[in-house]
């Protein structure tokens, strides 16, 4: 509903930089709009300061001045004619969005179990027999437990993580569920040799 003679946001030019407010870029408007260079780098420099208030906190990067006059270009949608104290001519690269990073998943058909197992099932398949072989299965086998039962809201058979670890492991590691012992997990708790202050118990 509109109201006459009321002025709302949403009926105004959206701010490039909102961050400064709309009273700021009034004043930038008005700066570009004077007769005279004299007069306009006089305003923006009085701008520049006035933003600094607004964003105190930009005080902390080492090239803050930089910053506030490529603002203040932008905001003018480069249109004020000034002798610049700083070279703005790379202004824009501000709003310039960074290229989506590419997540380093790779091709992952089980993503309940993820790459980080993965690459423990192909470890396992090439390892000697041995001590340092079963310690590595059953870190696994605990593992692929936690992410089903994740996955599956806390329910989980341990014959499935037996065969999903003697499948993937192309039948090199068979868990005997007789003696084999599965860590016991709660979803949502923390390990239990573990407090809240990051030290083991004792």
């Amino acid at each position: 509903m509109n109201i006459q003679g009321l002025d709302y946001n949403t009926g105004r030019e959206q701010l490039l930089l909102p961050e400064y407010g709309r009273e700021i870029q009034k004043m930038v408007d008005h700066a570009v709009s004077l007769p005279t260079r004299e007069e306009r780098l006089r305003c923006a420099k009085t701008i520049v300061r006035l933003m600094e208030t607004k964003v105190p906190q930009i005080r902390e990067n080492a090239n803050y001045e930089q910053t506030l006059w490529d603002h203040l270009y932008l905001m003018s949608h480069k249109q004020l004619d000034i002798d610049w104290p700083f070279d703005v001519s790379d202004a824009e690269k501000i709003l310039s969005k960074p290229q989506p990073l590419k997540l380093p998943q790779g091709d992952i058909r089980l993503r309940h179990y993820g790459r980080m197992v993965k690459e423990l099932w192909d470890k396992l398949k090439t390892m000697p027999e041995g001590p340092e072989r079963d310690e590595l299965a059953r870190l696994t086998a605990n593992q692929m437990k936690r992410d089903l039962m994740q996955w599956g809201h806390g329910t989980i058979d341990d014959e499935k993580v037996a065969d999903d670890l003697a499948r993937y492991t192309d039948g090199v590691i068979q868990l005997d569920l007789g003696t084999f012992t599965f860590e016991r997990y709660v979803p949502g708790a923390m390990e239990p040799s573990v407090k809240r202050n990051g030290k083991k118990k004792k």
